[in-house]
């Protein structure tokens, strides 16, 4: 017999449910994990650590039940990232840098997602995902509006009112990039979920979403969440896409120009999106002066590059004069700080830059790949299309992010994890006619 509080907890799994779910746990630990506070260091988060144990876990389990963990396909889109990475770890200017920035590539782009796809078994394990991803983005989200409501996230304009979360002001993009892709998952939850009463849950968390999304300041993942929603919306239907986005509009029109959250600030960073040639803004001038430093190293190491974490060296003999020392952080706990450059900004550069044209095919053929499979795939989803469009949305607002970040810093470990449910879904996702689950809570 159940005790009275179980009944009105729909939400709380049972411990049966949680003995079902124990091969996908450590996924969702790593997700959880990225809701503490990151050290102002670049060294590894507690998220990293679970990374690891993730991967190691998927091991035993494969071992354990002596099963062919792969398919040939899986296994060579999955694979294709290691021939360039490798390539430009030869090259790296000392040998510690080879080996630091080959496993962190690794760490992103192949063993963690490797581990997901070994350890997602059904829809079900990709919707616990896919709601630990929504649970991470309301609490940092949380976290981000608390700031800027009380003064005290990172410094934006001489204010101390950007939302950063528990990222700190180290990492100004962690906070976006985690409540974009908990917009873009509830997104696809709202859409394709079986549940009704989860599609209702999951398109209220997506419009509450909306709000720290804005106050993070962050043009790129606007940009980025955008696109992804956008795509998602079409490929769900021209007239529910239309339904959807009148909402958006409502909601955003009732919190930005209704109470006045943050116009003022908002309006100035939207207009800068469009003033990227006529008055660019100094981080704006940074970024290109970076882009062309980047596509000169190309151009002189066209095959594999300068070598892994090699731009910072290579950076002042390229760049123009117009690029600046740094960038100021402050607030949201930490003291004022100049922060190098040392990345272009921009990850198809960074990969150009330090990879040449071997490392850009074969990491960015891996995603490539991964988008097309998902989109092919998302044609037969029939009940599991939730996941479908979980996974080509996320796919689609990380290859859009690029255009704007790279890989750094403690939440990389999302970028990680959300490529690791692409190439489930790609890979390894269930078949239309799968009978696992399709009511209830995750």
């Amino acid at each position: 017999m159940s005790s009275p509080s179980a009944a009105f907890l729909p939400f709380v799994p049972s411990p049966a449910a949680l003995g079902r779910a124990a091969p996908v746990l450590p996924v969702v630990a790593v997700i959880a994990l990225m809701g503490l506070p990151s050290a102002s260091d670049s060294g590894a988060s507690p998220a990293d650590a679970a990374c690891g144990l993730a991967v190691l876990w998927a091991v035993v389990r494969t071992v354990r039940e002596a099963r062919r963990p792969l398919t040939r396909t899986a296994a060579v889109v999955l694979g294709l990232p290691v021939v360039g990475v490798a390539a430009a770890a030869t090259g790296a200017m000392t040998p510690g840098d080879g080996i630091t920035g080959l496993a962190r590539y690794l760490q992103v782009f192949v063993l963690v997602p490797l581990a997901v796809v070994l350890l997602v078994r059904d829809r079900r394990d990709a919707r616990l995902v896919l709601w630990s991803l929504a649970g991470l983005a309301l609490w940092q989200g949380a976290v981000g509006v608390h700031q800027f409501l009380t003064g005290t996230g990172a410094s934006y304009q001489g204010a101390d009112i950007r939302a950063v979360g528990t990222f700190g002001p180290s990492d100004v993009m962690g906070m976006a990039s985690v409540v974009a892709c908990g917009v873009v998952a509830l997104t696809a939850l709202a859409l394709g979920t079986p549940a009704r009463r989860q599609r209702i849950v999951a398109a209220g968390c997506a419009l509450a979403l909306l709000v720290p999304l804005a106050l993070s300041f962050s043009r790129g993942a606007w940009i980025a969440t955008a696109v992804a929603c956008g795509t998602q919306l079409l490929l769900a239907g021209v007239r529910r896409a239309l339904a959807l986005l009148a909402a958006a509009a409502a909601a955003a029109v009732v919190l930005v120009g209704g109470f006045g959250l943050g116009a003022a600030a908002l309006q100035e960073r939207l207009t800068s999106i469009t003033q990227v040639t006529d008055a660019p803004d100094q981080s704006v001038v940074d970024r290109y002066t970076m882009w062309a430093a980047a596509t000169d190293m190309w151009r002189e190491h066209p095959v594999t590059g300068v070598g892994l974490k090699a731009f910072p060296a290579y950076r002042d003999a390229h760049a123009s004069l117009a690029l600046s020392s740094g960038s100021d952080t402050e607030g949201a706990g930490q003291a004022y700080k100049r922060q190098p450059l040392l990345s272009p900004h921009n990850m198809y550069m960074l990969l150009l830059s330090e990879q040449g044209l071997l490392g850009l095919l074969t990491v960015a053929g891996s995603w490539l790949a991964l988008l097309v499979r998902s989109l092919l795939r998302l044609r037969g989803a029939g009940r599991a299309r939730d996941c479908g469009l979980a996974a080509s949305g996320l796919l689609l607002w990380q290859l859009v992010n690029f255009l704007y970040a790279d890989i750094g810093g403690p939440s990389t470990t999302m970028t990680a994890v959300c490529f690791g449910f692409v190439a489930w879904w790609a890979l390894a996702g269930p078949p239309a006619a799968d009978p696992a689950a399709e009511s209830g809570a995750p």
